[in-house]
C-alpha cells in the first residue's frame, strides 16, 4: 500500500495525516511539528525508519511511533522496539486495525501528557528527556530499562504482570522465554534499588512487580 493509500485510508477514520517523502524529510517534519502519532517504514529511503526514531528519542522526542514496514522476523520486530517504537506492524495489514492501533498509542500518550516529570520517594523520572534520579544522583539507564521503568511507574502501586510488560514493552502477544522480562528487571533493580533506601521495585512471586516504596 502506497503512502496515498495510506492517507486515503485513514481519512474516514478520522484521521489528518502528513505525508514525508524520505527518511530525512520524516525526521525533520517530526522533530518540528506535534503529532499525536508518526508511523515509520523501516525501509526508508535517505535514512532507514530505524535511525529515525533513534534520532528523534535521542533529542528527547516521545511521541508515540508505529513501525509499519515489510520486515516481519522477529529480530526486525525487536530491532523496532529497542529503537524506541511503541507498536509494530508488518505488510500486509487492514487499514481497520492500523487505525485501531494509532488510536491506542494516541490515546495513551494523551494521558500521560499532563505527568512530564514522575516522582516516587527519592526516585525522579523525567518524560521529556528520558532522565533518571535516585536521591540527586542521575542513573544512566538502556532504553529498554528506561521503558520498564517508566511503565512500573505508570502503575505505581499495582502488580504488573509478566504478560503486561511483554505485550505493552515488547509488542509481544505470545509467551517467548520467562526470563527475558526476569532479567530486565534485575538489570534495573541493580541500578534503581542497589545500593539506595527504600527499596521500590518488589517482586510478587507468579504475580508480577510493583514500583512503590513498600
Amino acid at each position: 500500500m502506497t503512502a496515498a493509500n495510506l492517507v486515503a485510508g485513514l481519512a474516514p477514520e478520522g484521521y489528518e495525516v502528513t505525508v514525508a517523502a524520505d527518511g530525512r524529510a520524516g525526521l525533520l517534519t517530526a522533530a518540528a511539528q506535534n503529532f499525536d502519532v508518526l508511523v515509520i517504514d523501516r525501509l526508508l529511503p535517505g535514512l532507514d525508519g530505524l535511525a529515525v526514531l533513534q534520532t528523534l528519542r535521542g533529542a528527547g522526542i516521545s511521541t508515540p511511533a508505529l513501525f509499519l514496514t515489510a520486515l516481519g522476523g522477529l529480530e526486525d520486530r525487536l530491532e523496532g522496539l529497542r529503537a524506541g517504537g511503541d507498536d509494530y506492524m508488518v505488510k500486509p495489514y487492514a487499514i481497520s486495525e492500523l487505525a485501531a492501533r494509532l488510536g491506542a498509542l494516541a490515546r495513551r500518550a494523551r494521558t500521560l501528557a499532563p505527568q512530564m516529570r514522575l516522582r516516587l520517594a527519592n526516585l525522579e523520572l523525567e518524560r521529556t528527556t528520558r532522565t533518571v534520579w535516585r536521591a540527586g544522583q542521575k542513573i544512566e539507564l538502556k532504553p529498554r530499562e528506561y521503558e520498564v521503568l517508566e511503565y512500573l511507574f505508570r502503575h505505581r502501586g499495582q502488580v504488573v504482570t509478566k504478560t503486561m510488560l511483554l505485550e505493552d514493552i515488547w509488542g509481544f502477544h505470545f509467551t517467548p522465554q520467562a526470563s527475558l522480562v526476569e532479567a530486565q528487571i534485575s538489570r534495573l533493580r541493580a541500578k534503581i534499588d542497589q545500593g539506595f533506601s527504600p527499596q521500590l521495585i518488589h517482586t510478587y512471586r507468579g504475580a508480577g512487580y510493583k514500583l512503590d516504596v513498600a
